[in-house]
């Protein structure tokens, strides 16, 4: 794709209302409605004595809540106004800095492991793995449950309006389950850490290549740069707490 069709093609998706939803987001009746959908269906995929248990309905709900807090959050953050694919363009060209599908992958990993859990666990999971179509998401599942019984939550098509998938129903020729990403991704956040909403694992480094945040090249990125000004003015924002939601 060329710059100038980029260009037009941001001018075009500006004529609609793409921009990351509000804090208030999350708290409308119709996303209140669907977090308490989610948590219903998130209980179901537990063995029928557990179904029962309340602090496994606690835990599900405390998941269920999160995951649109947080998506909402992320969105905000990387303050991207053109949701999926669009977003992507213009950030494989570098007319946007922030706001891949991974990237919204690992950040709703690391906010979906500020609790230690015990009924549930966070999986990562990809579409086409390695072709154009790509696409990376988290699930949700039962603590010893394989993939697919599991429920994919998606921050990145709606740009912050999250999105839920039934994984049983998704093709299982194209979705996969990504354990080795969790593997990585839990190393930087193991559960109950207290890392701030706008830090990120992975950044871009001074030769525009993905690294790691603690590398030397990665620190004098203009990406660190902008991470580290976000989790000062988040500090000043949100006080006393790691998250903006």
């Amino acid at each position: 794709m060329t710059r100038r069709f980029l260009l037009l093609l941001a001018l075009c998706l500006s004529l609609t209302d793409c921009a990351p939803p509000p804090a208030s987001y999350a708290y409308s009746p119709m996303v209140t409605k669907r977090r308490s959908t989610l948590k219903d269906n998130l209980m179901k995929l537990l063995p029928a004595v557990q179904q029962t248990e309340q602090p496994a309905a606690e835990e599900a709900q405390w998941i269920a809540d999160t995951a649109y807090k947080a998506a909402a959050g992320i969105s905000r953050i990387n303050d991207s106004h053109f949701p999926g694919w669009a977003g992507n363009a213009l950030i494989n060209a570098h007319l946007q800095d922030r706001g891949l599908c991974w990237h919204y992958q690992h950040d709703m990993f690391r906010e979906l492991r500020r609790r230690p859990l015990h009924y549930f666990r966070i999986g990562c999971c990809v579409r086409d793995v390695a072709a154009p179509s790509e696409h990376n998401c988290v699930y949700v599942a039962a603590k010893n449950d394989p993939w697919p019984k599991a429920w994919v939550l998606d921050a990145w098509m709606w740009n912050g309006r999250l999105k839920v998938d039934d994984a049983r129903e998704l093709n299982p020729r194209r979705w996969k389950d990504l354990p080795e990403i969790c593997s990585t991704q839990q190393l930087y956040y193991p559960e109950g850490h207290q890392f701030p909403i706008e830090h990120w694992s992975i950044l871009r480094d001074v030769n525009g290549e993905y690294m790691g945040y603690w590398m030397d090249e990665t620190k004098q990125s203009a990406q660190y740069r902008r991470m580290s000004d976000n989790i000062r003015r988040g500090q000043e924002e949100h006080p006393g707490s790691p998250t903006n939601y």
